[in-house]
C-alpha cells in the first residue's frame, strides 16, 4: 500500500506546479511524536506542570492529546481523487465562478522553493470549497479548521485532506505551543497553507480586523536562512452567501454561535436540489475571486522591526485583500436599494447600478457582471429578493424589515470601496475578469 501511494504521489507531482512535500506524507503517528518531542514543546510541558501542579508525565500526556487533536492524516487519493473533484463540481454547480486577471501569472512568478500561504477574507464556508478548486493545480492546501467540524464522520474525512483542527476560543500556553510548533514545522517544510485571518465568518458582511494567531506562529518560526514564506492575498465575494440569514442573526445577537442545525441544512439542500432539477432554481449568482500582489516575509522582515513584524504582515495583507475585493451585482444593488428608502422604479435601479458599476471599473475595481447586461441581472435579482421576502411587492420595491438587515450584510462587503475610504490602497488595474 505504501509503494502504491508513492506511485500515486509521483504521478500527481508531474501535474502539480508545486510538488507535494514529503512532510505531508509523513505517517500521522510519526508526526505526533515529532511535535511532542520538540524542544519548545518539552519546555512548555515543564512550565505547564509547574504552573498547574500536575506531574510532568501527566502534562506530557496532555500535550500528546493536543497533538493528536491537531495533526492531520493526509491522503493524496482523498485530496486529489475526491476532495478536489467534489470542490470543482460543487463550486461550478452552485456559482458562476469569476477569477480576476493574472491570478496564474502571480503564482507563476513566486519562487518555487518558497512556502505559499494563501490569506483570505472569510465570507462563507464555501470559501474552503472554492479555493480548493482553484488551487488544485498548485498543490495540496492545508487548512486550519475550527472545532465545528470535529464531529463523526466529518472529522476523519477532513483530516485526510490535510486540514488541522484548532480551538478558536481561549486556550492554555501548552496548547498554543503544540499548535505553533506544528504550524512552524509544516511551514519550514514547504507545505502550502490557507489561512483566514479574521478567525471566523463575517457576521456583518464586511472584512474584519485580523487575528494574529496563525500568522504570528508563521512569522515567529521563520529565520533568515530558512526558505522564504510568500503570503498570497485572495479576496472573495459572492452574489449569495448561503449562510447569510444565520450570520445576520448571529451578528444581531452578538454571539459566535450560529443557530443552525444539521436537519435545517439538509432540508435546505434537498429543497434546493429538487428545485434545481425541476428548473425552478438556478445558480446562486457570481462567486468572485481576486489574487492580489504577494508579500514576501523575507523582504518585509528587512524593513520592519521584529517586534512589529506580525502586525505589519497582517495589516499589509488585509489592506491588499480589501483593495482587491471583487464586486458582484447583488452588493451593488443592495447599496442602491438602501440609499433610496422610499423605493425606486426598476428602470431607475438599473441606471444607478450600471452607473455604480462603471464608476468602480474606472477606479480599477474588478466588477464580475457585464455592465451592459445590468437590466436582465437586476430583474433576476429583484425576483429572487421578493421570493426571499426581502422586498415589498409594490411597483417601487422597498426593503422589508428583515430584508434591510440582509441587504446591509451584502452592501457591507463593498462599502470600503467607496471613494475616499481609508482602507482602500493600491487597487489592481482594470482588466477583464474571466469565468472558470
Amino acid at each position: 500500500l505504501r509503494r502504491r501511494m508513492e506511485r500515486v504521489v509521483a504521478e500527481l507531482n508531474k501535474r502539480l506546479d508545486r510538488p507535494i512535500q514529503p512532510f505531508k506524507l509523513t505517517r500521522r503517528a510519526d508526526m505526533i511524536q515529532r511535535v511532542i518531542y520538540d524542544s519548545a514543546v518539552v519546555q512548555a510541558v515543564a512550565e505547564h506542570a509547574a504552573e498547574t501542579g500536575v506531574r510532568e508525565d501527566v502534562a506530557f500526556e496532555t500535550a500528546e492529546r493536543y497533538a493528536r487533536e491537531i495533526v492531520p492524516s493526509f491522503s493524496a487519493t482523498a485530496y486529489f481523487g475526491v476532495a478536489t473533484r467534489i470542490a470543482r463540481r460543487l463550486s461550478t454547480w452552485l456559482y458562476d465562478v469569476k477569477v480576476g486577471p493574472d491570478g496564474d501569472g502571480v503564482l507563476a512568478g513566486i519562487d518555487p522553493d518558497a512556502t505559499l500561504v494563501f490569506v483570505m477574507n472569510h465570507r462563507s464556508n464555501m470559501d474552503y470549497v472554492l479555493v480548493t478548486h482553484l488551487a488544485a493545480r498548485q498543490s495540496a492546501l492545508s487548512y486550519a479548521v475550527g472545532e465545528w467540524a470535529r464531529i463523526w464522520p466529518i472529522q476523519g474525512l477532513i483530516r485526510t485532506t490535510g486540514a488541522y483542527f484548532i480551538r478558536r476560543g481561549k486556550s492554555n500556553l501548552l496548547y498554543r505551543r503544540v499548535l505553533s510548533r506544528y504550524v512552524q514545522l509544516a511551514t519550514a517544510a514547504g507545505v502550502a497553507q490557507a489561512v483566514f485571518p479574521e478567525g471566523g465568518l463575517s457576521r456583518d458582511g464586511g472584512i474584519g480586523a485580523p487575528k494574529l494567531g496563525i500568522l504570528s506562529y508563521i512569522v515567529a518560526g521563520h529565520a533568515p536562512e530558512d526558505r522564504d514564506v510568500v503570503f498570497v492575498p485572495v479576496a472573495l465575494n459572492y452574489d449569495r452567501v448561503i449562510e447569510d440569514r444565520v450570520l445576520v442573526e448571529a451578528g444581531r445577537a452578538d454571539h459566535r454561535r450560529f443557530r443552525a442545525s444539521v436537519p435545517e441544512g439538509l432540508r435546505f439542500s434537498v429543497r434546493y436540489v429538487w428545485n434545481r432539477l425541476w428548473g425552478r432554481a438556478g445558480r446562486f449568482g457570481d462567486a468572485g475571486v481576486m489574487v492580489a500582489a504577494p508579500l514576501s516575509l523575507r523582504q518585509i522582515a528587512e524593513t520592519v522591526p521584529p517586534e512589529r513584524l506580525t502586525e505589519a504582515v497582517a495589516d499589509t495583507l488585509m489592506a491588499r485583500i480589501r483593495a482587491a475585493v471583487p464586486v458582484p451585482l447583488v452588493p451593488v444593488l443592495a447599496e442602491v436599494l438602501l440609499a433610496a428608502p422610499d423605493g425606486l422604479s426598476e428602470a431607475d435601479l438599473v441606471d444607478r447600478v450600471a452607473d455604480r458599476g462603471r464608476a468602480l471599473i474606472r477606479d480599477g475595481i474588478q466588477v464580475t457582471f457585464p455592465v451592459e447586461e445590468t437590466a436582465g441581472r437586476v430583474a433576476a435579482a429583484l425576483a429572487q429578493f421578493r421570493r426571499r421576502r426581502l422586498l415589498t411587492e409594490e411597483a417601487t420595491p422597498c426593503p422589508t424589515e428583515t430584508g434591510r438587515d440582509l441587504l446591509d450584510f451584502y452592501a457591507n462587503s463593498i462599502r470600503h470601496l467607496d471613494p475616499g475610504a481609508s482602507s482602500v490602497t493600491a487597487p489592481p488595474q482594470p482588466a477583464e475578469i474571466r469565468a472558470t
